[in-house]
């Protein structure tokens, strides 16, 4: 349940009337009064008798009845409360109790006989509207300290008295939720989101990884944006609005909205920190984790190196004491998963994009996010952009998968980020995106882990047992549990590449699980099977044709570790 406070308004018939009245476009039906102060209030809605001035001049009274010297300016309060998609619809009955609830809870009428006068107006089968003037019959002014605060509380308890959906207790960080008039019309032009939803995502997306104004603007124009820019007079931009081209008002007008009407963070002068911050103030810690390799291009390279940036920013949020700069991290994973969603292949393209729209509600909290050490990922974010869409299959698959694996991971440090500073909303909303996460890994990791893993069942089981006991070796505590996956093939394979390709897989597999908890991992092996591959350089699909070759080495072909790997096997088996 959303209890929603507007802005104070200076006319009680003007509300009376929106409120009565068919809405903005036609979405209001059967207007109607389920509770008020006075149990005789007239309700225009359902009597014909009662005309809307009727109710004005009742709820208007204690303000009039002041000297004109004393009346508030702007005394008319407007309090929302919505409930949520999936709960029932409750009855009048119900709403009404609910708007005597949050009247007493905000002080408008707390109960001592004195209160302001108010009306519930109920138009739609999901919310009400409370109206209330704030004069109490006693002329005093009401006491309203943190309403918005209390108006949450009481719905938290309202949820739990009337078994609706508990919702978190919000910060005043959220974007703003599309209006009941924008969801109608949405509806009525068959649209499955709001005008505002699609933008906020369309301008989300087109400022990940983008290094200035210039590349923002060129980019929502390419998305198909009508894009305006606020200007001083000296010409410098101080704003911007987008809108759809076929959203029109009924003038026939577009529809804009200003960047920080979609999201707070996507105002002109909150972006410009992005873009702002000197590069020597930059983490380069990542540097140390990228490949000496021949310089390579595509989406399979831009995805190895998202996934290096991850683990370090991994890294930092697990293990780091500065909340401005875990909170850049978290920021910036959110342009990288906007950037991955809008350059992966079709089969898992909505399970990302449904973990962005998660997502963006974890980017965002009270705590200010130290821009300049975000860096690496911020740079992953534009390199999987320019590096165009993915392919399903080969190694542009599976090194999405191996993308995917390390974002989930991301997205739990998020979640447990969150949940040590109570930040309620923004911790549920990672982990909603790391069951998003975990669904678009499944589909995308099927095919690789399956060729990986048919190549360790096809491994000698002399060299399957040298494998298995490095992994005792390393992970005593794990190690039974990853011999039982069905994953363990396809890690002993990895293994084996690894110690062909020259590095000495103990080593690399305790640097694959140093720092780093597994418990909410579904597959242990899947994991390491992965990290494995990146710390080494080895090809993420060993059947690929155009892998990147390990490090040191110029062989094109991904066939070469699996040679050489057999060519180990075949060579245990002749000395034992």
């Amino acid at each position: 349940m959303i209890p929603s406070i507007h802005k104070m308004g200076t006319r009680t018939i003007g509300l009376i009337r929106y409120l009565y009245g068919p809405g903005t476009h036609e979405e209001h039906t059967d207007p109607h009064l389920v509770a008020a102060w006075d149990a005789l209030a007239p309700d225009p809605g359902r009597d014909p008798a009662a005309a809307y001035e009727d109710l004005q001049q009742l709820l208007d009274q204690p303000v009039e009845a002041l000297p004109k010297s004393r009346r508030p300016t702007e005394h008319v309060w407007h309090l929302s409360v919505r409930a949520a998609p999936e709960d029932p619809t409750l009855s009048d009955e119900q709403w009404g109790d609910i708007a005597r609830r949050m009247v007493a809870a905000t002080g408008i009428d707390p109960g001592d006989g004195a209160g302001c006068r108010w009306a519930a107006v109920r138009h739609a089968d999901d919310h009400i509207h409370i109206m209330a003037t704030t004069v109490r019959e006693d002329g005093r002014r009401p006491r309203r300290h943190n309403e918005a605060k209390r108006a949450q509380a009481e719905a938290r308890h309202v949820e739990a008295d009337y078994g609706l959906r508990r919702l978190n207790t919000g910060d005043g960080t959220a974007a703003q939720r599309p209006t009941s008039a924008e969801r109608h019309k949405a509806n009525r032009h068959n649209r499955g989101r709001t005008t505002r939803e699609e933008l906020r995502e369309t301008v989300r997306r087109a400022v990940a990884g983008a290094q200035g104004e210039e590349e923002f603007f060129d980019r929502l124009a390419s998305a198909g944006l009508l894009v305006r820019q606020r200007k001083a007079p000296s010409g410098d931009v101080l704003g911007y609005t987008v809108a759809l081209p076929d959203d029109r008002n009924k003038n026939g007008e577009p529809v804009y909205f200003s960047g920080s009407k979609l999201a707070p963070d996507l105002s002109l002068p909150r972006m410009r920190e992005r873009w702002t911050t000197p590069a020597e103030t930059a983490d380069d810690s990542s540097d140390q984790d990228r490949p000496t390799l021949p310089p390579v291009t595509g989406p399979a390279f831009a995805r190895r190196r998202a996934a290096a940036a991850a683990w370090q920013a991994l890294l930092i949020i697990d293990n780091g004491d500065d909340d401005g700069l875990i909170a850049g991290q978290i920021a910036a994973t959110g342009e990288v998963l906007d950037a991955l969603a809008k350059s992966s292949a079709a089969h898992t393209r909505k399970d990302l994009q449904d973990a962005t729209s998660s997502f963006e509600r974890a980017t965002r909290s009270h705590v200010k996010a130290a821009r300049g050490h975000d860096r690496a990922l911020r740079q992953a974010a534009r390199d999987l952009v320019h590096s165009g869409p993915a392919l399903g299959r080969g190694e542009d698959g599976a090194t999405t998968a191996m993308l995917i694996d390390m974002a989930f991971f991301l997205a739990i440090a998020a979640a447990n980020w969150h949940a040590t500073k109570h930040h309620a909303q923004q911790a549920e909303a990672a982990r909603q995106t790391a069951e998003h996460l975990r669904a678009a890994y499944q589909a995308a990791a099927a095919q690789p882990i399956a060729v990986l893993r048919q190549r360790g069942l096809g491994l000698p089981k002399p060299l399957q047992h040298r494998h298995a006991a490095v992994l005792r070796q390393v992970v005593p505590d794990l190690a039974e549990q990853v011999l039982a996956e069905p994953g363990w093939p396809a890690l002993a394979a990895t293994l084996a590449d690894t110690h062909a390709a020259g590095h000495d897989p103990a080593t690399l597999l305790t640097e694959a699980t140093r720092h780093r908890e597994l418990d909410s991992a579904t597959s242990v092996s899947d994991v390491l099977t992965w990290r494995l591959r990146r710390l080494a350089h080895l090809p993420a699909d060993p059947g690929s044709l155009h892998a990147t070759p390990a490090r040191g080495k110029h062989r094109t072909p991904s066939s070469a570790p699996a040679q050489a790997s057999n060519r180990a096997a075949n060579e245990a088996t002749r000395r034992r």
